[in-house]
Formats: C-alpha cells, structure tokens, sequence
C-alpha cells in the first residue's frame, strides 16, 4: 500500500484575475510506504520536539526563528529513502481555460492534478491519496478524480480524500516542498531564510530547482507543456 499527500501552491496564478501576481502555479506531492508513515510521523514529530515548533508546518511560516527547524526539516527528507517527492509546474499565462476546460476553472485544476498522478502511480500497486481540503463546486470532484486515475493506470486508486492540512504533518511537509520550487520559479528573494532552505535544497540536488528528467525519482519537477 502506497500514500500520497498533495497540495497546492499559488492556484491563484491560474485561475486568479491578476495573473500578473505571480506566473507559476505548482502542485505537487510527498509518495510513502502506507507502512512507512508512522516512522516518518515520528521523526517529524522528533523534529517539532527538538525545536520547539508545534504550530502549522508551512512555508510562509519559514523565518529567521525558525529556520534551524526548517533545514532540519529539508534533512530528513532527502535523508530518509522511502519519501519521494514530485510536482508539475504550471505557467498560468498559457492555461486557455475556455478552450480546453469547458470554461470551468475546477474542471482544470483537477486535470492538473490528474498530470501530477498519473505518471507515477506504479502498475498493480494500490494508493491511497489525500489532497489538502478546498470547497468544490462540485462535490463529487475527487470521487471523480479516483475513478478516472483507476480507468487510466494499471494502479489500484482506493480513494482520494480530502484532508484538513492542520491535521497531516506529511501535507505541511508537500506546502514546504512546493512553496519553495513556487518560491523559485516566481523569482521571489524577499526572504533570506526561505533563500537559504532553497539553498539547503538545491545542496543535495547538486543543481538549482528547476525541470527535472522524468527518471528523477526523489525530487521531480515536471514542467507541463501547454501548447
């Protein structure tokens, strides 16, 4: 059994009405052993212990008080072999949601997520996904979601839920994750902390976040093609 945790990062440069704020939106997700989720728990758990840090894991909460616990953060990702993280990023400015999403803006949001899932939900394995609650239009969007990843993959979808992020320290992890490749590929330099956990990320990367090849299997950055 494999789990998923998404979320989302500057959806607004998507779909917002000044799509001059920022560019890019990411979304993307950590991917776990179903097995492994207590250990990594832990040693996040471990982590909020050591530096006193008990409110919502995010990355507009990264400051100079809390860096030291942030760069540990990014440590124990790269460091513990069965979390794997992947994104798509997404170019706001080419996204014609009238011509291919039926002018409906969830309608698109939700093929998005279908680009970051599809491609590495692995044949004959069973997941499950949980995505960082939002308020649907439609409700039965992530039913949908599930049923059209079980009729395109080889995989076994068992549900995609929602999650309140407040309560899953493995989706304030994915915040942090895609909040600093969002934080990147907008050009932002506003914070010298979140400069130095990009810093700490691109040091194990051995390059600058940026497209990855499809192979990258602990850190994927996917940049979607729109044209």
């Amino acid at each position: 059994m494999n789990e998923i945790y998404c979320d989302e990062s500057r959806p607004e440069a998507l779909f917002g009405v000044d799509k001059n704020v920022d560019k890019y939106m990411v979304i993307g997700g950590i991917w776990l052993p179903g097995e492994e989720r207590t250990i990594i728990k832990n040693k996040l758990k471990l982590l909020r212990e050591k530096h006193n840090v008990y409110g919502e894991i995010k990355w507009k909460n990264v400051s100079q008080s809390k860096l030291s616990f942030y760069l540990d953060l990014i440590n124990m990702f790269f460091n513990t072999d069965s979390i794997r993280f992947r994104c798509i990023v997404v170019d706001g400015r080419k996204v014609d949601v009238d011509l291919y999403h039926n002018s409906d803006n969830e309608l698109g949001f939700y093929k998005f997520y279908y680009q970051l899932l599809f491609h590495w939900c692995d044949p004959m394995k069973h997941y499950r996904i949980f995505l960082d609650y939002k308020k649907n239009k439609q409700p039965n969007r992530l039913q949908t979601l599930g049923e059209v990843l079980n009729n395109a993959t080889f995989s076994y979808i068992d549900f995609v839920q929602a999650v309140e992020s407040k309560q899953s320290d493995l989706i304030q992890l994915t915040d942090v994750l895609i909040g600093a490749v969002g934080y990147k590929y907008n050009n932002y330099n506003t914070s010298d902390s979140k400069l130095k956990v990009i810093e700490e990320i691109e040091g194990y990367l051995g390059h600058p976040i940026q497209r990855t090849y499809k192979n990258a299997r602990k850190f994927n950055v996917f940049e979607i093609d729109l044209r």
